[in-house]
């Protein structure tokens, strides 16, 4: 057996592709909620949104009041809660949306003894949520951009993944739709990186990579890539 493990992403790989819309429609809702003026609040919520990712705050209304400072915007206190629900609502819209064929395929890897991981570029909000999803047993080691402080653009966080996989990169492969680099910085550690891509979930994201490498349409495929090495 070549490989002995398989790392996968998280949104728009084992679940759904919520879009980058839905992002877009969420800081615009909280704007209205606060009644911050719109324009300004979205360009700064979006210029330093990938300090989600990192840690760099501890929950939803620290960023809301951190973004309203930066515009100058008193933050309205008493509507900070119902704000900050609406990008968790995202998320559990994000995890709830499972690929049909998700636990099938991770059911399958683990009779066959291959160890799962994954690497989630994500708020705290996902994590805390992680327990309650079906992947949470089927994964033996989720690492969480949030916790490790940095985001797959940074190639440590697949260091992490793979010391705690206990697996060299040459025996992993590394599945995900392809956004800040992450296929290209798997590749270059020499991972097998395979890109999921369907037509319909592609969306207008800044972040997303143009993958030149291994493509597959469905989770299902991954199989016969294992299978036929």
């Amino acid at each position: 057996m070549k490989y002995k493990a398989v790392i996968f992403d998280l949104g728009g790989t084992l679940v759904r592709n919520v879009g980058w819309g839905a992002y877009e429609e969420a800081a615009l809702r909280i704007a209205e909620q606060l009644s911050a003026p719109v324009d300004e609040f979205t360009r700064q919520w979006f210029e330093e949104s990938s300090r989600l990712g990192t840690g760099d705050f501890t929950n939803y209304s620290e960023y809301i009041r951190y973004t309203c400072s930066e515009i100058g915007y008193q933050t309205p206190e008493d509507k900070l809660h119902d704000a900050s629900d609406i990008m968790v609502d995202v998320s559990r819209r994000l995890v709830a949306g499972v690929r049909n064929d998700a636990i099938e395929l991770l059911s399958w890897l683990k009779s066959r003894n291959y160890r799962t991981g994954l690497i989630s570029d994500c708020f705290s909000d996902i994590p805390a949520l992680w327990d309650s999803t079906p992947f949470a047993s089927l994964i033996d080691v989720a690492v969480f951009s949030c916790f490790e402080k940095r985001v797959k653009s940074d190639i440590r966080i697949f260091h992490t993944a793979l010391n705690k996989l206990a697996v060299s990169p040459d025996k992993c492969m590394y599945i995900a739709d392809g956004m800040r680099n992450e296929l290209t910085n798997a590749a270059s550690l020499g991972m097998q990186a395979v890109q999921i891509y369907l037509p319909k979930e592609i969306d207008h994201s800044p972040i997303r990579e143009d993958w030149k490498g291994t493509v597959i349409s469905s989770l299902s495929e991954i199989k016969n890539l294992l299978e036929g090495v």
